[in-house]
């Protein structure tokens, strides 16, 4: 299978072995991230009682608390093209109400643009942290490394190694040549895994053998994990084929649907419900967002980084999003939103939604542009 050319941006940056959470069976052009409104005030209970599950979020604060990060996000990108080469991520608190930005050139961030910012001053740039992450994907992430990604809330690297020991991850970081004053070294209790009408967070079945769940409607069918399907497997429930598939390297997919199944703009939100989605304008890190899977249903946490390369038994895959939600197997494709913008489909992770956990995502906009394909709103 074929796999685009891409270039990632962003906050993070990971490497784990992965398994997939795929639940086994046993009895158009190239589009740009598309804006939309900011959440509305009648939010879908489904997602208030799960921001205030998983993350005590007040019910009579969750549409206020999302319209800030909504907004929070635009001014983000703001900063990022007047900053240009000096930026060095940002992130909010949307408890707090407030948003940071690292750069090495801190008098930059001034005029209408500064307000209710704080700036952070560092040493480096997203750009140098992200190349020296480069430098430890060229190295080669072994078995006993899971993740690393850009902690920008740090201005570092963070490497982290599967068991007790940071040995494994030291090592990594000595090979690739890659300062250790650079480096947060942690540890991971267990190595991640992934999971593996047309409504984002449905199940769906492939080739009779195993189910994933639907990532977003796209025209003509929807988008979900890689690991999920190769290009030609069928699909039932909806019925479909997939017409591309890329994993590992990357991990999405897109399926054809038949002309029965009529793809739409929604999210099961599990709680009787759905979930507009109106654009997949990519949400700063610390924002709050919310997953929906046929197996465990509607799960939200926060962003914890991008860009993360995550070390699967089957490979190694790039630029994913980094997040505390939990996952389960049967879980992967499905979707993830913040408020009401798309913003990717699950690929893995480790941990339960018994304990917690930490599961990645493919960013949906890499996903749109490598297919051609248009996002479905509502």
């Amino acid at each position: 299978m074929s796999t685009p050319a891409r270039t990632r941006r962003a906050a993070a940056v990971g490497a784990a072995a992965l398994a997939l959470l795929l639940a086994p069976l046993v009895a158009p052009a190239t589009a740009a991230p598309q804006p939309g409104a900011a959440p509305s005030a009648d939010l879908p209970a489904g997602m208030v009682d799960a921001l205030e599950r998983d993350l005590g979020v007040p019910r009579a604060e969750a549409s206020q608390r999302l319209s800030f990060q909504a907004d929070a996000a635009t001014k983000v990108r703001t900063l990022t093209q007047a900053l240009g080469t000096s930026y060095a991520g940002s992130w909010v608190d949307p408890a707090a109400g407030t948003v940071h930005v690292a750069t090495t050139t801190p008098d930059k961030v001034r005029g209408p643009m500064a307000s209710g910012v704080t700036t952070v001053a560092v040493d480096r740039t997203l750009a140098d942290l992200e190349g020296l992450g480069a430098r430890l994907d060229a190295a080669g992430l072994p078995a006993d490394v899971a993740t690393w990604y850009v902690d920008v809330t740090t201005n570092k690297v963070v490497v982290e190694a599967v068991g007790a020991s940071t040995d494994a991850a030291a090592g990594l970081v000595a090979a690739a040549g890659v300062p250790a004053d650079a480096v947060t070294l942690t540890t991971s209790p267990d190595a991640p895994s992934t999971f593996a009408d047309v409504i984002g967070g449905n199940a769906y079945y492939i080739n009779q053998t195993s189910r994933c769940s639907v990532g977003f409607a796209v025209q003509g069918g929807f988008v979900t994990a890689g690991h999920c399907g190769r290009t030609g497997a069928t699909t039932t429930s909806p019925s479909g084929t997939f017409r591309g598939s890329s994993f590992p390297g990357n991990d999405y997919a897109w399926v054809q649907v038949g002309s029965g199944d009529t793809p739409r703009g929604l999210v099961n939100n599990y709680a009787g419900g759905t979930v507009r989605v109106t654009g997949s304008q990519q949400a700063a890190v610390g924002a709050y967002v919310c997953r929906s899977g046929s197996t465990t249903g509607w799960r939200c946490g926060t962003v914890q980084a991008y860009n993360a390369s995550v070390r699967y038994a089957e490979g190694t895959v790039s630029g994913l999003i980094r997040t505390n939600v939990c996952a389960e197997r049967g879980d992967s494709g499905g979707s993830l939103v913040a408020g009401t913008q798309a913003q990717g489909v699950t690929s893995g992770g480790s941990g339960s939604c018994s304990t917690g956990g930490t599961t990645y995502f493919q960013p949906v906009n890499e996903i749109l542009q490598a297919y051609g394909l248009r996002l479905l709103t509502s």
